[in-house]
């Protein structure tokens, strides 16, 4: 994509990396105002745009008896605080049409999970709110593939979509990234590397998901060294007592190091 096409595209990054990052979950709002307090300040020091994230709501739960959420009103009330609070914009996943005007009125992005990433009427929902929407792209999905659900935002009439790559399924319990796909994804849409989810190990025998947050470093920067604009990254100051995916997160004190090493990847990329 052009700068011209990138700013249609809501881009905010300019020619920083975006980072977009936060909890899997809205736990309470300590924890919260914890992250979002460290990763404002980091990306401020770094000079890297921030969109704070955090799932109002996880609908999508391997066992009956996972962490679904602290109540959709609660969470959102929440977000709504880190974004008034710190002025940074925020982003949160949305499962059905129903809930995309309900959540547009407490942030800036709408996220599209990527096992729902082909659902028409959930994409066209989002496009209608007029915010930007970032579409994950399925596990089961070619990246080529992509352009139609991002075709499904800007035929609703919102040219704001991005596409973020989250891996593609390798066998049963394991994903891999194919870092040819962010070169072909950003022919269409502004493109982000969830560093996060690549790592899941979904699947698991005992309905809890694992991860491998280890090497984050090593696929964020791969990614960008690959044509990544932005990267998408799960954090906890104690991710041990995480309710949701804390198998996954990379521990918050690890950010900044992380942060410094991507942006020095960037910065020798677009040299």
């Amino acid at each position: 994509m052009n700068a011209t096409q990138m700013e249609s595209a809501g881009w905010t990054a300019g020619d920083a990396l975006q980072i977009i990052a936060g909890p899997c979950a809205v736990e309470g709002e300590g924890v919260v105002m914890e992250i979002a307090e460290q990763l404002v300040k980091w990306c401020g020091d770094l000079g890297l745009p921030l969109i704070f994230k955090g799932s109002y709501r996880k609908a999508n739960r391997s066992r009956g008896d996972s962490f679904t959420g602290i109540g959709d009103e609660a969470a959102l009330t929440i977000l709504r605080k880190v974004r008034e609070t710190f002025n940074v914009p925020v982003i949160t996943d949305i499962h059905a049409a129903h809930e995309a005007a309900m959540a547009a009125e407490y942030v800036d992005v709408l996220q599209i999970p990527a096992f729902l990433c082909r659902q028409t009427d959930l994409l066209v929902a989002a496009a209608a709110t007029g915010k930007i929407v970032n579409i994950k792209k399925g596990q089961f999905l070619a990246p080529e593939s992509m352009q139609f659900a991002v075709d499904k935002v800007h035929q609703a009439g919102n040219p704001k979509a991005w596409v973020t790559e989250r891996g593609t399924m390798l066998g049963y319990q394991d994903l891999v990234v194919d870092m040819r796909s962010f070169p072909v994804m950003r022919n269409f849409a502004p493109v982000i590397a969830d560093v996060t989810h690549s790592l899941q190990q979904p699947n698991q025998g005992s309905g809890v998901t694992g991860g491998r947050p280890e090497l984050i470093s090593t696929i964020a920067s791969a990614a960008v060294a690959a044509g990544a604009q932005g990267v998408f990254i799960e954090t906890h100051p104690r991710p041990s007592e995480a309710l949701s995916d804390g198998a996954n997160m990379l521990p918050l004190d690890r950010i900044p190091d992380l942060f410094r090493r991507l942006q020095a990847v960037h910065a020798a990329v677009r040299s």
